[in-house]
Order: C-alpha cells, then sequence, then structure tokens
C-alpha cells in the first residue's frame, strides 16, 4: 500500500516573508484592543468571543459551530482559538495550527479554561505535515489573506481534506463597501500595517478555489457599530453610515459584502 502524501516544506522563497508573518502575529494578538481583562484570564477571553461575534453577527448564521459532532475539523489561523472553542463544544474533534507561538499558548489556554481538548500545533498552513485525507472539515476564517501564497494554503486545506469533506473560507473582498469607506474617509482597517494584506474579487476568490469540486460563495459582514474607533469619524459611521447602509436592500448590496464567505466540497 502506498503511503499518504505528507506536503514538503514550504517553498523556500516564501520562508523569509512566513516568518516575518509569524513573528508580525505573535506581536499583534487580534482584537486585542478591545479587551480590558488581562491576557489569558477567563475574562479576556469572554471578551474577545462577545466581540468577536457582535461585529461578526453573520458568522453563527451561516457556519453551524455545532453541526460537527463527531467530526474531525482543522483550522488553519486558529489564533486564540475562540470559533474553535465553538466547534469543540459542539461536539467536533478539533486541531487548530498557527505561524504565532504566542497564539497557540493563548489558544491551549482558551482550551483549558473551558474544560475542552484540542491538537493545537504551531505550523506554516501553506506546509502542512498531516497526511492526505485527514480531516472531515477545514476552516479558514480570516488566514488567506494574511499568508504568503493563498493558492498554496488552499492546495493544502484540500489536500488533507477527506474525499467529500467540507471546507469552509473567508477573505476580504477587494470591493466592498468597508473597502471603499477606508480610503474614503483615510482611516485605516484592522492589521493594513501587516506583511501581506491581499484583497479579493468574487472571481479572484472563486478561481483560487479550483481545487475543490464545488462552491458556494456568499458575500457576508455588513455595518454594525463599532467599539474600536472614537471621534467625529467613528460617530458619523455609527450613527449615519450604519443605519442609512442597512436600510438599503439587502440584495443590491450583498456583492459589496466585506468578507466572502466560501463553502466547499472535496
Amino acid at each position: 500500500m502506498s503511503q499518504p502524501i505528507v506536503s514538503a516544506a514550504a517553498p523556500d522563497k516564501n520562508a523569509a516573508t512566513i516568518a516575518t508573518i509569524g513573528a508580525y502575529w505573535n506581536d499583534h494578538i487580534h482584537d486585542l484592543e478591545i479587551a480590558t481583562e488581562p491576557v489569558g484570564s477567563s475574562g479576556f477571553f469572554r471578551e474577545l468571543d462577545e466581540y468577536r461575534f457582535d461585529k461578526l453577527r453573520y458568522l453563527p448564521q451561516v457556519v453551524d459551530f455545532s453541526g460537527y459532532q463527531g467530526k474531525t475539523l482543522l483550522e488553519v489561523g486558529c489564533g486564540a482559538g475562540i470559533d474553535l472553542v465553538r466547534f469543540a463544544r459542539g461536539g467536533a474533534i478539533v486541531t487548530g495550527v498557527d505561524l504565532a507561538q504566542v497564539s497557540i499558548d493563548l489558544a491551549k489556554e482558551n482550551f483549558t479554561q473551558n474544560g475542552l481538548e484540542a491538537d493545537l500545533r504551531v505550523m506554516n498552513g501553506e506546509a502542512l505535515t498531516f497526511p492526505d485525507s485527514s480531516f472531515d472539515v477545514v476552516y479558514g476564517h480570516g488566514v488567506l489573506q494574511y499568508t504568503a501564497d493563498a493558492p498554496q494554503m488552499v492546495r493544502e486545506m484540500h489536500r488533507v481534506l477527506k474525499p467529500g469533506g467540507e471546507a469552509i473560507f473567508m477573505v476580504y473582498n477587494k470591493y466592498s463597501w468597508l473597502n471603499a469607506l477606508s480610503k474614503l474617509m483615510k482611516v485605516d482597517l484592522e492589521h493594513e500595517d501587516a506583511p501581506v494584506l491581499k484583497k479579493y474579487s468574487i472571481g479572484e476568490f472563486k478561481a483560487m478555489l479550483r481545487p475543490f469540486a464545488q462552491v458556494r460563495l456568499v458575500p457576508e459582514r455588513f455595518p454594525v457599530e463599532s467599539r474600536l474607533h472614537h471621534g467625529l469619524k467613528a460617530t458619523i459611521y455609527n450613527k449615519v453610515f450604519v443605519k442609512a447602509f442597512n436600510s438599503l436592500p439587502r440584495f443590491l448590496v450583498r456583492p459589496t459584502g466585506w468578507h466572502l464567505m466560501a463553502f466547499a466540497t472535496k
């Protein structure tokens, strides 16, 4: 019987970039700006969870975190494990990988405090060390746009997914309301200083997902009031723009959603 193929190391041309990306995320915990509790405390993780799912109100509506009981699930770019904990609570057998050691350390503490189990490892999502067809589900929400070679990461996540398995991805929409508003109001996006930040059109995202047999793409994330920004611009955004935008028919503005969600089958 032939042995399963395990990915080779990341291409040398990307090694320096991958190292820089890892160093950046070691110093930039996602959503840290809103935390008031000590980093790593139970209150800290509650704050991150509450803020994330307030900002991303759509996410539990399109991803059934309780729908994968007994299934093996890999999250690439798991960060502090906020989403992964939800999958684990729903009964999934979870594995999380991230380039940043700080993220993996926080994710381990998050799981310990929740009395849950997970296989958590520092690993490059472009060069996964898992055998072919290892997981029922692969999940990468907001990671492809920050990696050196996004198509390579997609290929790797496709490789470790079982035939018929489900992949869930999210990237930023270059033709979105938020991208346009950021330029108009001269307000930087979160992590705009990251070593890599690439936004995609709907067509570009679909093309990147060609390894999959079936793909359903849904633009999501529309304006909600921000707790991250303050001052006059934030007031105009929260009190005027959010209400005005959300009064428009959703079918007209849906293509401009900031997040492009993809649900794919191998």
